[in-house]
């Protein structure tokens, strides 16, 4: 397990693709951490399973609660890095809408009204890089920093433009020789205990679709 940061209070780890966020069906980060500090580590955000990168835990339960509560006032920054079929539109912008989570089916759609369960989503992306997929035609690498935390957010906001995340067959990608390429690439917030800035970086393993691009130089 790879410690990106740690001090009495939180610890921040880097979670593998395919492992999960909390205890279930199968290794889970909550786990591995409480293993590596010997003592009980509260999760204080998800990653999706398939999702790897920088994620937050507190040693106690008054660290979590200051953090729960800087992640609802959005205090707390999270960046993602992506790679997804086609290129954006625009070289950077801004995606709104309205989403809703089918929870029999563990899937997010987006919608065009307003009703019970509907909830707005934002981000704003910007294309880093892109390339030709001897498969899929031009891909891009962006960066994304999320304004709300939905359930599977960036997932769905690019799919539903037709620019699904590579290797996310749950929103219609067709490239099964990867992991949903979405990686938690940048945490920043301020510690729940000290007030110092805390910011830390993870970056994507050197294999596909990553190394397509020259990561290390982002």
């Amino acid at each position: 397990m790879k410690v990106l940061f740690e001090d009495k209070f939180i610890i921040i780890v880097e979670k593998p693709a395919s492992v999960l966020s909390e205890p279930g069906d199968g290794e889970d980060i909550v786990t591995m951490a409480s293993n590596h500090v010997c003592k009980p580590c509260y999760l204080v955000h998800r990653l999706d399973r398939n999702t790897g990168g920088a994620v937050v835990l507190s040693k106690m339960q008054k660290a979590t609660g200051k953090l729960s509560e800087a992640i609802q006032k959005r205090e707390f920054e999270k960046e993602y890095l992506a790679v997804i079929k086609g290129v954006p539109e625009e070289a950077e912008g801004i995606y709104k809408d309205l989403l809703f989570k089918d929870s029999q089916k563990n899937k997010t759609f987006v919608v065009k009204r307003e009703r019970k369960g509907v909830k707005e989503a934002s981000l704003e992306y910007k294309v880093l890089s892109t390339a030709e997929h001897p498969e899929h035609g031009k891909i891009s690498l962006i960066r994304v920093k999320l304004h709300t935390g939905r359930t599977h957010q960036i997932r769905v906001q690019f799919a539903s433009r037709k620019m699904p995340l590579l290797g996310d067959g749950k929103y219609g990608s067709r490239d099964n020789h990867c992991e949903t390429a979405l990686w938690s690439n940048r945490l920043a917030f301020k510690h729940p205990i000290t007030g110092e800035n805390i910011e830390v970086k993870s970056m994507p393993p050197e294999e596909y679709p990553w190394n397509i691009f020259d990561i290390e130089n982002l």
